[in-house]
């Protein structure tokens, strides 16, 4: 297949994700067939267009996002309300066409996320949906890895969970001792509620916000990009 042909495919591709119906359906499916997607989604980001230019490649990246944006809407216990998972994959339409640019795959590929979570398992496609921008992240199980790893070297941002055995709020824990020693790093708790008081107990506590969803949690992340230099 020639790279012209790659390219129109990737075209298609672009805009059968950006006209999708049933968005749930296509939820259903990356679940259903996770693993075998996941690593063609992977082949295509290893894929190298050489003759097709930077546009092409964006366009690979919107789909490669999308894609894992979808899948991680459709891991979310709540997915058996299927008008949820339909309005999470389409807000993710949305926000990968609006938002994954040239410029932003540039300043993403020089990023480093540290995600604290206890069990990393459960994020696996926000971070690949992340990673497909071609941010790196660093992982951490417990707030005193965490401190270990911020104190060695310097992250973008830092994502946590709220609750780690034996803290249930770990999350703020960790907030608080970066902000008593000085550090600024943008941080944003991604846990099992976005409720609106947790939501304004965050931002009171010096995070960029708390949110339950995918779409939303990338969001986060890409306003953090565009202020970084």
């Amino acid at each position: 297949m020639s790279v012209e042909e790659i390219t129109k495919l990737i075209d298609s591709v672009s805009r059968l994700v950006s006209a999708l119906v049933w968005p749930a359906l296509v939820a259903f499916a990356l679940i259903r067939f996770g693993p075998t997607l996941k690593d063609f989604l992977r082949s295509l980001g290893e894929f190298s267009f050489k003759g097709a230019g930077f546009e092409a490649s964006a366009k690979l990246k919107q789909v490669e996002v999308t894609a894992a944006l979808v899948a991680a809407a459709a891991n979310r216990p709540d997915v058996e309300q299927p008008e949820l998972a339909a309005n999470e994959a389409k807000d993710a339409v949305n926000l990968v066409q609006d938002e994954v640019t040239p410029r932003l795959l540039r300043k993403a590929s020089r990023s480093t996320i540290l995600w604290v979570d206890d069990r990393p398992e459960n994020n696996s496609y926000e971070r690949q949906s992340l990673e497909a921008l071609g941010i790196t992240f660093v992982l951490a199980r417990s707030t005193d890895e965490a401190l270990e790893k911020i104190r060695a070297d310097n992250f973008m941002a830092i994502i946590s969970d709220m609750g780690r055995p034996p803290d249930p709020r770990a999350g703020y824990t960790l907030l608080e001792k970066l902000r008593a020693s000085g550090n600024q790093t943008p941080y944003i708790i991604y846990a099992g509620s976005r409720s609106s008081e947790h939501q304004a107990e965050a931002r009171k506590r010096g995070a960029i916000g708390c949110t339950n969803r995918p779409p939303e949690l990338f969001e986060y992340v890409l306003k953090v990009l565009r202020a970084a230099r």
